[in-house]
């Protein structure tokens, strides 16, 4: 029997590797403003306040660095891909949830969104990542700062990230309130919102 690739092996079903990487995003690419760019974590924080990042003091947070595979739900994956920036475990150091958060909604420029469980949020391959294999990501992948959570599909490793909203009660972001599934496992082909069982969903 032929031997699988090694990377193909890593192919959650029904994706491919393409030649190059793909770009797919949904408006236009913003413009980035240091001066006015801000970062906001709010919602339920365990001290009741909202906290805000300027540019300097967000860029400022310890970093870190995650190689991993990045499969998009229209069924390409980018494997080997090395981001680096600060992790979604910092940002909870820094600004810590009240203890009955489940859930965040991560925000973006124009108002995009897209919700995380927390147990796929507070993990140390999440990041909020600036750089890609050893460079700043190009406006198009999202600079300044993108969120990346590689181990789902990739709508919810949002571009352009603006905040961070910690819920006690799941909500649905953009691509989920128009037929995306709400959890987003590759490995399990959570492509849509028809698939979801019980307890899957918000109610």
């Amino acid at each position: 029997m032929p031997e699988i690739p090694e990377e193909e092996s890593r192919l959650p079903p029904g994706q491919y590797i393409p030649r190059g990487r793909p770009v797919i995003h949904y408006g236009r690419v913003p413009a980035f403003r240091p001066q006015s760019w801000r970062f906001q974590v709010f919602g339920a924080t365990a001290s009741g306040d909202a906290h805000m990042f300027g540019w300097e003091e967000f860029a400022a947070l310890p970093r870190t660095a995650v190689i991993a595979d990045f499969h998009c739900v229209t069924k390409f994956s980018i494997m080997g891909n090395e981001w680096s920036g600060i992790g979604a475990r910092t940002l909870l150091e820094e600004v810590p949830p009240a203890p009955g958060v489940r859930h965040v909604m991560i925000w973006a420029e124009y108002g995009y969104s897209a919700n995380i469980r927390m147990d796929d949020f507070d993990r140390d391959t999440t990041l909020f990542a600036t750089d890609l294999d050893d460079k700043p990501l190009s406006p198009e992948r999202g600079f300044p700062v993108r969120i990346v959570v590689p181990h789902l599909y990739a709508w919810k490793s949002v571009k352009w990230v603006r905040g961070v909203e910690y819920l006690t009660e799941d909500r649905r972001g953009f691509w989920e309130e128009r037929g995306y599934h709400n959890i987003a496992d590759p490995w399990r082909e959570q492509r849509y919102s028809y698939q979801e069982e019980p307890g899957e969903g918000p109610p």
